[in-house]
């Protein structure tokens, strides 16, 4: 009532002398208060329905998230999603510089995340149209990803059968440390996969872990954002513009970043990173003893 409730009903309660707790059986009160109970239930589910409306947003982008994780968690898709990121990060390179044909600035970046030169000179980076730029750069960038995952297999074989030879019987897995310098990620890896399939088992694993890994942290780093987004484009109210509408632009824009981001820390980790073979026992009680390659 003292939301949604007439004043000519307040004050009338006034002078008739209604104390508080007293039982209310004029009918135009009780008329009163029903229209303010409906007031409150209209504004309640007005809240509720736009509270969803800001979830579905947050449902749409959970769901993209979710199923790259699933690929990387199972494996199934892990290959392909790999190869679609290159061409992704092969693309999002070639379109940030392809406007202002900066060569210096393209050349850096490929180098930062692909480590690899370019395959066009600055002549031709002038010249050429993006849409045949970016097969060349990604042609590039996956030759390189495949030698440098067979060079992984084999340095890593060689040590896997000494360890499978030696202690296979006692051995289940093996722990993996990588690191591209600035941070470490343990990739954990079944020894007798990798001794018959000669260390690939050991790149299958450093890629799930890798993109999990990445992922997860872009995650949640992206779910703060669109929770400091939620509280700032309440704002909008007060420029008599809809802030849901707002927010999903707003959102939209932080997720396509968000993609790239992780999509280009991938693939530069998997290009970096350095590692050294650890033996993980079954037992956990049994010590783990460092195999370097």
């Amino acid at each position: 009532m003292r939301l949604f409730g007439s004043e000519r009903i307040a004050k009338l309660m006034d002078r008739m002398g209604i104390e508080e707790g007293e039982v209310i059986q004029h009918s135009m009160i009780s008329k009163s208060i029903e229209r303010a109970q409906k007031k409150v239930e209209e504004n309640n589910f007005g809240m509720r329905k736009r509270l969803l409306e800001y979830d579905d947003v947050m449902n749409a982008q959970r769901e993209v998230i979710y199923k790259k994780r699933r690929h990387a968690l199972f494996g199934e898709r892990l290959a392909l999603d790999i190869i679609n990121t290159q061409y992704d990060v092969s693309d999002s390179i070639v379109n940030a510089y392809a406007d202002n044909r900066a060569f210096e600035e393209f050349k850096l970046d490929l180098f930062r995340y692909f480590s690899i030169e370019s395959p066009v000179d600055e002549q031709e980076f002038l010249k050429i149209k993006p849409e045949e730029l970016t097969p060349l750069v990604y042609d590039a960038a996956h030759k390189h990803y495949k030698e440098k995952s067979d060079l992984i297999a084999s340095k890593s074989a060689p040590v896997i059968e000494q360890i499978f030879t030696n202690q296979g019987h006692q051995i289940e897995n093996i722990v993996v440390p990588f690191t591209d310098g600035m941070r470490g990620i343990q990739v954990l890896a079944n020894l007798k996969k990798a001794h018959e399939n000669k260390g690939k088992e050991l790149n299958f694993a450093f890629e799930k872990t890798v993109t999990l890994a990445l992922i997860d942290d872009a995650w949640k780093e992206h779910l703060r954002e669109m929770d400091e987004l939620k509280t700032s484009v309440q704002n909008a109210v007060y420029e008599q513009k809809d802030p849901l509408l707002i927010y999903k632009f707003e959102s939209f824009e932080l997720f396509k970043q968000m993609l790239d981001k992780v999509n280009k820390d991938i693939i530069s980790f998997c290009l970096k990173a350095i590692y050294q073979i650890t033996m993980l026992t079954k037992y956990s009680r049994q010590k783990r003893h460092n195999v370097p390659i």
